[in-house]
């Protein structure tokens, strides 16, 4: 039972982080994309495409959020998390954000976890 609870307890704190980075950044969405784009001028990245991704950001980060918090298509929820974990990666790898890519390396695992013990997840809507 310990294996359950603990992935639980995960897959809601991934979910609860998830679900306050989009809600806080939906308020305030349209100064979170032209901040994000600023960051990125220096990037080879082309600005239209940062600026896109950053107005999409928002939103993923929510839904992905909500699914884990509520445990319903826990597996795609996870997949897409840790895919969008990729694409800050990268991102962040195009202006030599080190730090951050270490924190996104956290989150990395953490997916990895939810992932790959996903027989454990006991305690979601998935499962009733």
């Amino acid at each position: 039972m310990s294996k359950k609870t603990g992935y639980f307890f995960l897959r809601i704190s991934m979910g609860i982080n998830f679900f306050g980075h989009g809600l806080v950044r939906l308020t305030k969405l349209q100064d979170f994309a032209d901040g994000m784009t600023a960051g990125f001028e220096k990037s080879w990245l082309p600005q239209v495409l940062v600026h896109a991704f950053s107005m999409a950001l928002p939103f993923l980060e929510f839904t992905i959020g909500l699914l884990l918090m509520i445990g319903f298509k826990t597996r795609i929820a996870a997949m897409s998390g840790a895919s969008l974990i990729v694409m800050l990666l990268f991102g962040s790898s195009t202006v030599e954000n080190w730090e951050a890519m270490g924190i996104q390396m956290i989150y990395a695992g953490l997916f990895y976890m939810l992932i790959s013990k996903i027989e454990d997840d006991n305690l979601a809507v998935d499962r009733k």
